[in-house]
């Protein structure tokens, strides 16, 4: 993707010094990288020394690129590689007696075999999954046929339940697309976009809910020779899978999306951040970007004689932290995705200091629907007096798991029954997390709450990442928090000492009550710990990483205190 930034001119001369050769070079060491492993398995240490030789950069520089994404591997790889997901729908769905039977079929290959956990490859509705040689599979009898051939024969993952072939979020049938932004570029409207997406009252759909029309307008209104629009397709929290569908189904949705973020901002540049896992949403995504391509939607004359807009597409290296904008924004300049300070925020100070427009696939999927059919229709679909539609990841102890159009403000309850089929084997619910792993646990009594970002924040969660995980009668919360926090532990970039030591000190915490030798005394150190982590990390990972724990005190106290005080497990789950 090197050639995607060409040396720049100078900018406003209140941003810091750049230097145009290394905007130019950097980017190419993951591509790099990428290829090398392609061809070789892994990254042959002579084949580093001679990248640093030829981009004249230092070997540590490379070393640490290397070893710090997942998928890169500095050793040759074994015959058979298998990485199983150890996060929460698979680990409610799996157990060890999957594990050993996944490990017995290894040593029956009869040649050398690796087996290591990895976290969430974005399939929980069709949980457990694994990754075998590279390829990602999902259900657990097609795991077992994938390893009985030797590799991953049992074909991709299909398309997850719900939605619909076409949902409410496709305004063009089997009419012309693109019509949204012809209409926008015929009546010189951007403007008008960014009015009716303040009156829609659209908020981003990644996990923050920003407004998206603000968004919109600082990058506008910011000065800038060069500017970026930014697709975050890096969804990697345990339950979320929502953007996966939406780029498998429709994909020219988020390309207009982008091509009139380009547009309305005055970028000339858009970038889709993809996970490496996602093989089948980046082959339909490059099928409709070529399709685009071909009609000069996207080219030199996207807007018009001399007004041209590229999109290109860039393979995430891994690492659940390439999620958070900031450190999107440090891989794409082809540095370690450690997060940034904030202020300044990318708005204004984005890709290479420039301002920069950064949103997730659904929230670009949703604005030329909002164009097409008004803000007024927009604000009619909610429920519960909110405004809006949303794709919402539904996993767990569900019959029906899958990604659901629905509207905003719908009852969690409704949602788990009416569209999930309910508690799977008839047992009833015990608990849900509302927006993936960083929104903590609430009981069922509250299953009753409104789907949306203000009535989820009132009561101390949040609708984050739009993924409602299921919870069971019989489940142990303890146990389930601890497979939340030691995510968010292994998947700490590291930079910021009370993301990097209070995660793992939580996690020992926890084990410890796990296994009985738990005590009072942890409830002050999970209390000070939390609070640090909160106050002082410098992303939304370690703020929020305590959250799985902190929302089991609160809700399900008789729990932990039978774990820490009386040293016993009431789902006779732990190893008490």
């Amino acid at each position: 993707m090197g050639g995607l930034w060409p040396p720049m001119p100078p900018d406003r001369l209140t941003a810091p010094k750049r230097d145009p050769d290394n905007e130019r070079l950097r980017p190419m060491l993951l591509n790099q990288l990428h290829a090398l492993q392609q061809q070789h398995g892994y990254l042959p240490q002579a084949e580093l020394e001679e990248l640093a030789r030829r981009l004249h950069r230092p070997l540590y520089e490379i070393h640490g690129l290397a070893t710090f994404y997942p998928h890169f591997r500095l050793t040759p790889a074994p015959a058979l590689r298998i990485r199983l997901c150890q996060d929460l729908a698979c680990y409610m769905k799996s157990g060890a007696a999957f594990q050993a039977q996944v490990e017995g079929l290894a040593r029956q290959a009869g040649s050398g075999f690796e087996l290591s956990a990895c976290s969430c490859l974005g399939q929980c509705e069709r949980a457990p999954a694994a990754e075998i040689n590279g390829r990602v599979v999902a259900g657990q009898d097609q795991v077992m046929t994938a390893l009985s051939r030797g590799a991953a024969g049992a074909g991709e993952p299909g398309t997850p339940h719900g939605a619909g072939p076409a949902g409410v979020i496709e305004p063009y049938g089997d009419g012309e697309r693109y019509q949204a932004l012809h209409q926008i570029i015929e009546q010189d409207g951007g403007r008008r976009v960014i009015a009716e997406l303040e009156s829609a009252g659209l908020r981003g759909m990644g996990g923050a809910g920003f407004p998206a029309g603000t968004k919109w307008k600082l990058v506008r209104d910011t000065p800038g020779d060069e500017k970026y629009v930014i697709c975050n397709a890096d969804e990697s929290e345990p339950g979320t899978f929502k953007d996966r569908l939406l780029l498998e189904r429709y994909p020219h949705l988020v390309l207009e999306g982008m091509l009139l973020g380009g547009y309305v901002t005055g970028a000339r540049r858009g970038i889709v951040f993809l996970r490496h896992e996602y093989e089948a949403p980046r082959r339909a995504f490059e099928r409709a970007l070529a399709a685009a391509r071909e009609r000069g939607v996207i080219g030199p004359a996207a807007f018009g004689p001399g007004r041209g807009f590229e999109i290109e597409l860039f393979i995430s290296p891994g690492g659940y932290i390439c999620g958070e904008e900031t450190a999107l924004l440090e891989a794409l300049e082809g540095k370690r995705a450690e997060p940034r300070n904030k202020p300044p925020f990318p708005g204004t100070h984005g890709l290479f200091q420039r301002p920069t427009l950064i949103n997730n696939v659904e929230t670009f999927a949703w604005i030329p629907v909002i164009l097409r059919r008004g803000a007024d229709w927009w604000k009619q679909q909610g429920r519960s007096g909110c405004t809006g539609l949303k794709y919402l990841a539904l996993s767990g102890d569900v019959e029906r798991p899958g990604v659901y159009e629905v509207p905003l403000g719908l009852p969690v309850r409704e949602l788990i029954e009416d569209h999930g089929g309910g508690i799977a084997g008839g047992r009833r619910l015990k608990a849900f997390a509302p927006g993936g792993a960083s929104s903590g646990f609430l009981p069922a009594p509250m299953a009753d709450i409104a789907l949306d970002f203000k009535a989820l924040a009132q009561a101390g969660s949040m609708l984050g990442s739009g993924a409602v995980v299921a919870v069971a009668e019989g489940r142990c919360m303890l146990d389930l928090a601890l497979n939340l926090v030691r995510f968010f532990r292994n998947e700490s970039c590291g930079k910021c000492v009370p993301c990097r030591t209070g995660s793992a000190k939580l996690v020992e915490i926890m084990e410890r009550a796990r296994r009985g030798a738990g005590e009072p005394a942890d409830y002050e150190r999970i209390d000070a710990l939390a609070q640090v982590m909160g106050d002082t990390s410098i992303c939304g990972l370690g703020q929020v990483a305590a959250w799985p724990l902190t929302s089991v005190i609160k809700h399900f106290p008789e729990e932990l205190r039978a774990h820490l005080v009386e040293r016993r497990c009431p789902e006779r789950v732990c190893a008490l």
